[in-house]
């Protein structure tokens, strides 16, 4: 198991992604922010589905979830119709708009991503793909947190960036 200094350096590096996310949010359009973005690419990936399970996967309140939609259903990028079995609630369908909307951003950030990964090599980018997907799986896998190792007293900082 790694030691204490690994995961420290590990949690700086996690502070330090935010400044990623932060340049590929940047290349959005103004009319397309990140959240909007979100909900496009979950109905790619997921199909129609209710809001319920949209906010469910987006981890926000039902209240976030409706104003996403309206703005996207707005620009009839999504369409919204009555859930059959609840006529209280509502199915989210990803329109033909919405998907050339979605595949314009996929290629403005593939774009930027080749810029800035230009020195990185095919099988580095893959790997980097690989433990991404092996950390967000051991997060999603529903295990239940184990306890936190104990660590001896230190007078390091705390890993913020």
């Amino acid at each position: 198991m790694a030691g204490q200094p690994q995961y420290e350096e590990l949690m700086r590096q996690f502070s330090a992604f935010g400044a990623v996310k932060r340049e590929m949010g940047r290349i959005l359009p103004s009319d397309c922010p990140s959240g909007s973005a979100a909900v496009l690419t979950l109905l790619a990936r997921h199909g129609d589905m209710r809001m319920s399970k949209l906010s469910e996967l987006l981890a926000v309140d039902m209240s976030v979830t409706s104003r996403h939609a309206a703005h996207l259903a707005e620009r009839g990028w999504i369409r919204r119709s009555p859930d059959p079995a609840d006529k209280r609630g509502r199915i989210l369908h990803l329109t033909p708009a919405g998907l050339a909307r979605l595949d314009e951003l996929s290629e403005r950030t593939c774009r930027m991503l080749a810029e800035r990964l230009s020195d990185w090599s095919d099988d580095e980018v893959a790997q980097l793909s690989r433990l991404m997907a092996r950390l967000r799986a051991s997060f999603d896998d529903g295990r239940a947190p184990a306890a936190p190792p104990v660590f001896e007293e230190t007078t390091r900082t705390p890993a913020t960036t």
